[in-house]
């Protein structure tokens, strides 16, 4: 057995380091005329990128190019950034907060978020509630009636998070206990509410068949909501069905030609719609160069580095940018022991898994986004409404503003037909109060909205198709017309 040395590093100096040399952010408005510089030195170590991402998509700010290079032990980082009107970044509170979220601790970081806006949907699990994950297999009606379990139980959801893909679900919903309107910490009471829901998981799922329901309370601040999903959903494995093939040829002229010799333009349009992954190893350099190209569409860059990063991958350097629709990341990186990408088994797996993790978020069927007076059961009677017309929810998110419940359910017919504008306009008139349909493409592209209140005609007139625009902010225009206590960050 070979026994191989490596050098001890004690924690507290590596603490000591970050805190004598922390993070220095510049904002730069005025190198680029259309895009704000966010630039970053700063001591490296693993993680770190992502949490500087994970600061910026939290904001919902849009990342059109990045610029990465951290060898050695210190890391010089570019993000050319805009708002989701692809405004620069001027708002002076805004600046601040990005300089002082890089620079210090996450801690300190959340302390001043509530001075910049007040946020429906928390990016971390609190510590205030009951955090309930599942996996399983994807089917109509299951958040329905799960919902309805918890509604039963006395059991109130204040936020929750589901994504659907190949065929598996995944879910994070906080809950609060009716009678304290606090996490649920009996024991007892905890044990039954979980094997209540893990009934309604378990009813159609075959035997040897992959779920998990847990119900914990989690560290507050700890566990980033939309991470989280990535680590439940790559666990329960759903990239096992991406396809594995990587990219070998950058242009791909073979695979557009029909079995008559010419151009195939349908093969071509389906080709560059689908993402596609090349993987190559720098052997004078020791990295591996992993290139994605993708559709391009919001903080698919976050989930990129998020499914290297949770796989143990370091990032030492990279160039990602994104031309009309489209997206390449190009990635040189090494595993956390060193290693490059030798074998083909594990070139397999990193292909499917940042396959899966740009596949997740993308958004099919058609948006319907809810807001209305808060209270216990509305999300069991809002989901109800869904699967008693025939519809199944593909992606969702649900937060909470005050009295306010606000969510966005992105539905299509479980049967796979067309979903007839009857069934629309029925679930408007059941679900009721602030209720607006937005038929999208199939990236989340504005086409044309229905709404049953008044001020959505002025909301969806004169939208811009940007394949930019993120699950909550194509409604905040919307939801600021409802709510005088919530507005979205603006420069």
């Amino acid at each position: 057995m070979e026994i191989i040395y490596r050098p001890y590093v004690d924690p507290d100096i590596v603490s000591l380091i970050e805190r004598m040399h922390p993070p220095r952010v510049s904002i730069d408005n005025d190198t680029c005329p259309d895009c704000t510089l966010v630039k970053v030195d700063s001591a490296n170590k693993h993680g770190i990128l992502l949490e500087m991402v994970q600061v910026l998509t939290d904001l919902d700010l849009v990342i059109s190019k990045s610029y990465i290079c951290s060898d050695g032990g210190w890391l010089m980082d570019v993000f050319h950034v805009t708002d989701q009107l692809g405004n620069k970044i001027t708002d002076e509170s805004l600046i601040h907060y990005i300089q002082q979220a890089i620079s210090t601790s996450r801690e300190s970081s959340r302390e001043v978020q509530p001075s910049i806006s007040k946020n429906v949907r928390p990016a971390y699990i609190s510590a205030e509630h009951t955090a309930l994950e599942m996996t399983g297999t994807d089917r109509p009606g299951l958040m329905s009636e799960m919902s309805a379990v918890l509604a039963e139980m006395g059991c109130h959801v204040s936020a929750a998070v589901a994504w659907t893909h190949n065929a598996r679900a995944a879910c994070i919903i906080c809950v609060a206990d009716e009678c304290n309107g606090g996490p649920i910490t009996d024991p007892c009471r905890l044990a039954r509410v979980q094997a209540q829901l893990e009934n309604v998981v378990e009813a159609h799922h075959c035997n040897g068949e992959k779920r998990s329901v847990r119900l914990a309370c989690p560290v507050g601040g700890k566990t980033h909501t939309e991470r989280r999903l990535h680590q439940l959903m790559a666990a329960d494995r759903d990239y096992e069905a991406c396809c594995s093939c990587s990219v070998q040829d950058d242009d791909g002229k073979d695979e557009e030609m029909n079995s008559s010799g010419k151009f195939d333009w349908q093969r071509r349009k389906e080709r560059e719609a689908t993402t596609r992954v090349k993987i190559e190893n720098c052997t004078e350099k020791g990295y591996s160069i992993v290139t994605v190209r993708s559709e391009d569409r919001p903080k698919l860059l976050f989930d990129t580095v998020c499914a290297l990063t949770d796989m143990q991958y370091v990032v030492f350097h990279a160039a990602i940018s994104s031309k009309g629709s489209k997206a390449v990341q190009e990635y040189y990186i090494r595993h956390k022991d060193g290693c490059t990408l030798d074998l083909e088994v594990e070139r397999r797996r990193v292909t499917r898994c940042l396959i899966a993790a740009t596949e997740r978020r993308v958004s099919h069927g058609i948006r319907v986004d809810v807001t209305t007076e808060n209270r216990i059961g509305l999300l069991s009677d809002v989901t109800r409404v869904f699967r008693e017309n025939g519809l199944s929810i593909a992606r969702a998110e649900i937060g909470t503003n005050g009295d306010r419940a606000v969510g966005t359910f992105y539905v299509k017919d479980a049967s796979g037909d067309n979903i007839s504008r009857e069934t629309l306009e029925m679930v408007q008139r059941e679900i009721g109060g602030g209720t607006v349909l937005v038929v999208d493409k199939p990236l989340g592209l504005r086409s044309r909205a229905t709404s049953s209140s008044s001020t959505s005609g002025r909301n969806s007139a004169g939208t811009e198709d940007r394949p930019k625009l993120s699950l909550g902010s194509l409604f905040w225009s919307h939801l600021e017309r409802l709510s005088s206590n919530f507005r979205p960050i603006k420069s």
